[in-house]
């Protein structure tokens, strides 16, 4: 009799969910922030996101094919998840031997070399987002400015830079911040599109509202308790968290990356602590760091935090007292 005993990693609960079908989700709840990122800033952006995916699709059936030597996955749609999600977090005037570098760092060196999908500590596109930022500062922070507009106030810098040199709060109204028709990367200019993406999220139950909804309440009462600290008063208190929630990658992050089940908490309890801490370490960047911006950042640290939450929070078998 053949032995049916298999060992396996989690998740072993069996449901009417698969892989494929939550990728392709994902994929379309990205396609309203794809369409107005299109609109800002014209055709550049299918440039960089075709290349992306194209790229991560490439170099992982490539690994798997004559390195790993084992069934291909690349059906599962989570390589076209982490090339779209990659090309998201870059401005559309990139190059496009730097798109293909991030990819290769994205697939190659933070997902497949941990064994593929559900064994990577770290968000794939997260990493090769950093990586592309260190090693190619000027070109990852040359912005270009939309189609439409005139951004006098901003002079081709994002919103979150802007405030970082010097400038209000309120250097964009909260129409510009939903509708996204301001410089900055391509998942960072459609706070509203991104949002309708939330939402179809949910209704699909692909995630749950934890940690998106915790980042960015952690964010906002980190926000107006330095307000309040600062002195403002009146519109201005109020402006700062709402711009801070609106602004940069906040919305990208909480909803699209720090939902990732790979490197996520098993738990809600363990979902909460994660999202705070994102929030914190972002707002700490954002208003103390070096960089403008400070997701990226803070979701890697604790992404590395993960097995230690977990271990926290790991529920109590079941009969133990």
């Amino acid at each position: 009799m053949a032995n049916k005993l298999l060992v396996a990693p989690a998740p072993h609960v069996q449901t009417a969910q698969s892989t494929a079908k939550i990728m392709r989700d994902v994929v379309i709840a990205l396609m309203p922030a794809l369409v107005v990122s299109t609109v800002v800033f014209g055709w550049d952006v299918l440039r960089v996101v075709a290349l992306s995916v194209a790229s991560c699709v490439v170099f992982e059936y490539l690994i798997q094919k004559f390195l790993f030597r084992g069934p291909l996955t690349i059906s599962n749609w989570s390589a076209v998840v982490t090339g779209v999600l990659l090309a998201f977090n870059l401005p559309a005037s990139i190059p496009w031997w730097i798109v293909v570098i991030g990819a290769f760092v994205a697939i190659a060196v933070a997902k497949m070399t941990f064994g593929g999908l559900g064994k990577n500590p770290f968000n794939p596109a997260l990493v090769g987002r950093v990586f592309l930022l260190i090693a190619y500062p000027v070109q990852m922070t040359t912005f270009p400015l939309p189609v439409n507009g005139s951004f006098d106030a901003l002079s081709g810098a994002t919103p979150l830079a802007a405030v970082k040199h010097g400038a209000a709060a309120d250097v964009l109204g909260t129409q510009e911040l939903l509708l996204g028709n301001m410089p900055g990367s391509l998942g960072e200019v459609a706070a509203l599109a991104l949002l309708a993406g939330f939402v179809y999220l949910l209704w699909r139950r692909v995630i749950t509202w934890h940690i998106p909804v915790t980042v960015l309440v952690t964010m906002a009462l980190f926000a107006f308790v330095v307000a309040l600290a600062r002195g403002e008063s009146g519109a201005a208190l109020w402006q700062f968290p709402l711009f801070h929630v609106l602004a940069g990658g906040a919305m990208l992050g909480a909803i699209f990356m720090a939902t990732d089940y790979s490197t996520s908490p098993m738990t809600v309890r363990g979902g909460v602590i994660f999202a705070v801490g994102i929030g914190l370490i972002t707002m700490l960047i954002r208003l103390w760091g070096a960089y403008p911006e400070g997701m990226s950042f803070a979701i890697l640290i604790m992404n590395s935090c993960v097995p230690l939450i977990n271990k926290y929070v790991k529920p109590k078998r079941f009969g133990v007292k």
